[in-house]
Formats: C-alpha cells, structure tokens, sequence
C-alpha cells in the first residue's frame, strides 16, 4: 500500500480538489488500538486499486487535523475510521471492523 502520511490542514485542500477528478481516501489509524491495527493491515495485504489516492492519519500524532476532518466533511469522528472523498464531499464512511478495501473500491466506482 502506497500511503500519503496526512498531516496539514493544507491537505485537506488538496484532497477536495483531486476529488474531482480521482477519488480520495482518507485512513483514521489509532496506533495504540488493536482494532485499528487490524483494519490498517487488512488495508496493507489488499491490492492497491488504481485510481484512488489513499491518505494515512495518525489519530495520536494528530487529532485536531482529525477534529477538522470530521468538520470538513460532516462525519462524526470515529477511530479507525474510513473516507471516501468525491467532488469535495465525503461519500461514504465507515469504522472498526466494517473497514474493507472491497466496500471502498465499490464506494469509489459509484456515481
């Protein structure tokens, strides 16, 4: 998996705006939560889809840029938490266990 480590609100910016044109991942890892390293290496063995660029948070290091996600895109945070980023708008997210590349792929294919 080919990560882009999130770490500026300035990010943010550029996220919404690639959305436009690829969809955007964004990976809400807690590195002392065991539910979140299983989600995060689910996401590592699974082949990487073309197409789809894929953000790493790490939920410790940076919490308030969290905070500002949930804000930006209208989610409730949650830990581990996926996004899905389309045309500047968080289409689809989950938590915990129902973290899955597939799920994702098929968010990111749909209109």
């Amino acid at each position: 998996m080919n990560w882009n480590h999130l770490t500026s609100e300035e990010q943010l910016d550029t996220i919404k705006t690639r959305s436009a044109e690829n969809p955007q991942v964004i990976f809400k890892h807690s590195t002392r939560c065991s539910i979140s390293s299983v989600a995060y290496q689910r996401l590592q063995k699974a082949d990487q889809p073309s197409g789809i660029d894929f953000y790493l948070l790490d939920l410790l290091a940076y919490r308030a840029l969290s905070n500002k996600i949930a804000e930006t895109f209208g989610v409730h945070h949650e830990s581990p938490q996926v996004l899905v980023i389309k045309n500047g708008e968080c289409v689809y997210d989950d938590s915990h266990m129902g973290i899955s590349m597939r799920d994702i792929i098929d968010q990111a294919a749909m209109a």
